[in-house]
């Protein structure tokens, strides 16, 4: 078995947001709001004009709003500056609250969840395709469940992702020692996750050769475990295992070294017949020959399947046998 990457970790399931509240000085670049009157301190004496810097109207017992040191009528002023609400298309008033967004501007009793309608004024929220959402109507919506506990994952906590399934942090664990997985490897076995140790402890087969775990490579040979890496050839001592072997009392052999050291020569080209694969080979009088080397020593026609004659070491076919 071996090990899974190590999981992805989604570090913010919906990042909750807070919105931008505008306060006075934010909102109107400077303005201050405040009442014309007689008095030196507050106004201009009665001798002066104050007038709107746009419309022109007296502001003398009015309220306005200075902008870079320019007196504004409320009116005018709401008309020039005032942001526009993404909700209701009307202007957000000087003596209104801007709450902001990525840009986009709300009155306070506007700001309100896309499903629910309740207010999310000065309270965290999620979006979904531009839509404010509440966490929980987001939650509902559009968040995991744990694989392990089955409950919501909130929008703002961490969780884990392994193959379709999620998991809070703090719920992906060992199966075996209950310690947290994190980033780390592990490996899945059936409904439940392990980490690397406790999975070769608990699972995994040990090497017939040198008894550790196997947990990544593994053969079997005459039904017991080995480690790619330690099925060697008994004779050189290469690895086996994607190759064709042999073995021979029970121990393992490629087919070379298995040829040179156990099979019989051919009695024509003294090379060895190793006989595996379903290769044929003749035998006769306790010698062999390969298949393709059964022929007439004299004119080498082949004598498989044909009657032949042997005159000491030489085989020979009929027609070749009646001149000797």
């Amino acid at each position: 078995m071996r090990g899974s990457n190590p999981i992805r970790r989604r570090d913010r399931i919906a990042p909750l947001c807070f919105p931008q509240i505008l306060k006075p000085k934010q909102q109107r670049n400077s303005a201050q709001l405040s009442t014309a009157s007689n008095t030196a301190a507050v106004g201009p004496t009665m001798s002066e004009r104050y007038d709107c810097h746009y419309c022109k109207e007296s502001l003398f017992g009015a309220k306005y709003i200075l902008r870079e040191e320019n007196p504004y009528c409320v009116k005018c002023y709401n008309s020039l500056y005032s942001n526009t609400c993404e909700e209701c298309k009307k202007p957000i008033g000087s003596d209104s609250r801007d709450l902001s967004y990525k840009d986009r501007h709300w009155h306070s009793d506007c700001f309100q969840c896309f499903k629910c309608r309740h207010s999310i004024a000065d309270k965290p929220f999620s979006t979904k395709d531009e839509q404010l959402l509440c966490t929980e109507c987001y939650a509902n919506e559009y968040s995991s469940k744990c694989h392990k506990c089955k409950q919501t994952i909130m929008p703002g906590s961490r969780k884990m992702e392994h193959k379709g399934s999620s998991w809070h942090e703090t719920c992906f664990t060992c199966q075996r020692c209950q310690q947290l997985i994190g980033t780390k490897s592990f490996i899945p076995k059936d409904d439940g996750n392990y980490c690397v140790p406790c999975y070769e402890k608990q699972f995994a087969f040990q090497c017939v050769q040198c008894k550790k775990p196997i947990t990544t490579g593994g053969v079997t040979y005459h039904e017991q475990p080995w480690h790619k890496d330690c099925f060697l050839c008994t004779g050189c001592k290469e690895q086996l295992a994607g190759q064709r072997f042999t073995s021979r009392d029970g121990f393992p052999y490629c087919l070379a070294c298995f040829c040179t050291l156990y099979a019989k020569k051919c009695a024509s080209c003294t090379s060895p017949i190793s006989g595996l694969g379903g290769s044929k080979y003749i035998s006769f009088e306790e010698r062999q020959w390969h298949h393709d080397c059964f022929s007439c020593t004299k004119c080498a026609v082949s004598l498989v399947n044909r009657g032949f004659l042997t005159v000491r070491d030489n085989i020979l076919c009929p027609d070749c046998g009646k001149d000797v």
